[in-house]
């Protein structure tokens, strides 16, 4: 099923006029939650707020620069919040906005998923690469 037809069976002012515009707005919402990085900074956050240090200590070989920017984009979109407390030095936090926690509880089925899953993906990867190896 593409977007256009998921747009059109999900939102009901969805109209053929206007389905192209709805479709745009969807995958650039999709996709967001499709960068590297983002759905471990939510599941990150889903549960208490964080300073940037433990955000890339948690998240592992994520450059500074790149955390940054999948914050920034975060917020910008409304997902995360940026909380500056004014001491010396100042102190950063980040945390989810309502929006963001909506989408932490969206992903917690993909989550489930993919971990009722690591084993059979697994298999089906060593399967591929035997298959091609051949």
């Amino acid at each position: 099923m593409n977007v256009t037809s998921l747009a059109r069976a999900h939102i009901p002012e969805a109209s053929p006029d206007h389905s192209l515009p709805i479709c745009r707005q969807i995958t650039q919402a999709l996709s967001r939650v499709g960068d590297k990085w983002v759905v471990g900074v939510i599941v990150l956050l889903e549960h208490r707020s964080r300073r940037f240090s433990e955000l890339k200590r948690d998240l592992g070989n994520v450059s500074p620069r790149m955390l940054t920017l999948t914050l920034r984009n975060l917020e910008r979109d409304g997902l995360v919040r940026r909380l500056v407390t004014p001491v010396i030095p100042p102190r950063v936090d980040y945390e989810l906005t309502s929006m963001g926690f909506e989408l932490a509880q969206a992903l917690n089925p993909l989550e489930r998923w993919a971990y009722a899953n690591l084993s059979n993906i697994d298999q089906a990867q060593q399967h591929y690469d035997a298959l091609q190896e051949a």
